[in-house]
């Protein structure tokens, strides 16, 4: 289960989840097999443990960090891919992860 989660007014949220469906588009994943969370306040993001919008997990493993989250963040995440840091997860990025989970 892939699920892409964010809060409402995080600029990077609209192209990270385009990224992520477009991934998913073309590694014929349905529908079904993707969950889109709004985290609305920081007493929801502290319940799911949020990192930070957006944040992918794959079946309940950051794909960022690669790991199980632990302890909350409520605020736009920022990442760093090849020395630059973005809040936009790339296109890139997100396939090699899902494919990585899929192969594995």
């Amino acid at each position: 289960m892939i699920e892409f989660q964010f809060f409402e007014g995080c600029p990077n949220s609209k192209n990270s989840l385009d990224n992520l469906l477009e991934v998913t588009r073309e590694l014929n994943i349905n529908d079904d097999e993707i969950s889109i969370i709004q985290v609305p306040d920081r007493e929801s993001a502290e319940k799911n443990n949020f990192q930070g919008s957006p944040t992918i997990l794959i079946d309940g493993i950051d794909i960022y960090t690669d790991s199980k989250p632990s302890g909350y963040n409520y605020s736009c995440r920022v990442y760093s891919f090849n020395g630059n840091q973005t809040g936009i997860i790339p296109k890139q990025f997100i396939k090699d992860n899902i494919l990585k989970y899929l192969q594995g």
